[in-house]
């Protein structure tokens, strides 16, 4: 572990931990794994509370937020990527459709997101989480919610969606995609645009899942009928395009 991120800020919810007062372990950590038998019967109860005001502040800070787009991707590309540029022209046309932009509030995709939402003139939202490294808001946040919990965090993205755009990313915008395909599929939430962004970068994932997965017989040769693979902003623009003019129709997702 570097100096830097030894010492850097560490967040947990509200408070800011430095120096010698930074945790070995998040709290998702102290709530997912056991330390000691039967220890859990005392703890856990009170964690609930903590939990419950997650759900309380997240729903309660984008209440009023209106319909809105979240953009996942790697927290780990630098501003002069061409996926930094690409994200952020992205988030200026959502912006410019009158939608508000979510992310996760961190840097590199999640920065050009909020970016061009605030450039755009449009909400711009980050839903931040309880990590070792790669923590706090980016500067192009206006509404910010932190987070202990990665599932309450989760919740409040697909309930404050109305799409989803997936740039390259890694796990964690695996775990997105996937959550919100796994919740359409099973009929927990109505469908909803899933935009992929660069064909090349999900060429593989896609083949697999429409070979071996589907072959097998683990889902149906229609499920990836919810996936829209784009590789151009205005390919994007245009996949978003009748689902933003639904809502400025006055509907909204159920």
């Amino acid at each position: 572990m570097s100096e830097t991120k030894q010492n850097g800020d560490y967040r947990k919810g509200p408070v800011v931990l430095r120096g010698s007062q930074r945790p070995d372990r998040t709290t998702d950590q102290n709530l997912l794994e056991e330390t000691a038998p039967g220890s859990w019967v005392h703890s856990d109860p009170w964690r609930v509370l903590r939990i419950q005001s997650e759900f309380v502040e997240g729903f309660g800070a984008l209440a009023e937020l209106g319909p809105a787009v979240s953009i996942f991707g790697s927290a780990r590309i630098r501003s002069e990527h061409e996926d930094y540029t690409k994200t952020y022209e992205i988030a200026k046309r959502i912006g410019d459709r009158g939608l508000a932009v979510i992310t996760g509030g961190g840097p590199g995709v999640m920065e050009a997101g909020n970016k061009g939402a605030r450039d755009s003139g449009a909400v711009s939202v980050g839903l931040g989480i309880e990590l070792p490294y790669e923590q706090g808001m980016n500067q192009y946040v206006e509404l910010g919610v932190n987070f202990r919990y990665f599932f309450a965090r989760k919740t409040v993205f697909i309930k404050y969606s109305h799409a989803f755009v997936v740039m390259p990313g890694g796990f964690g915008t695996f775990d997105e995609l996937f959550e919100a395909l796994c919740l359409i599929q099973t009929h927990k939430i109505q469908k909803f645009p899933l935009i992929l962004v660069g064909s090349e970068y999900w060429s593989g994932l896609l083949d697999w899942i429409r070979g071996p997965v589907c072959d097998y017989g683990a889902i149906s040769p229609g499920d990836l009928d919810l996936i829209h693979v784009c590789d151009t902003v205005d390919e994007v623009d245009a996949a978003l395009q009748e689902h933003c003019a639904q809502y400025r129709d006055g509907q909204r997702k159920a």
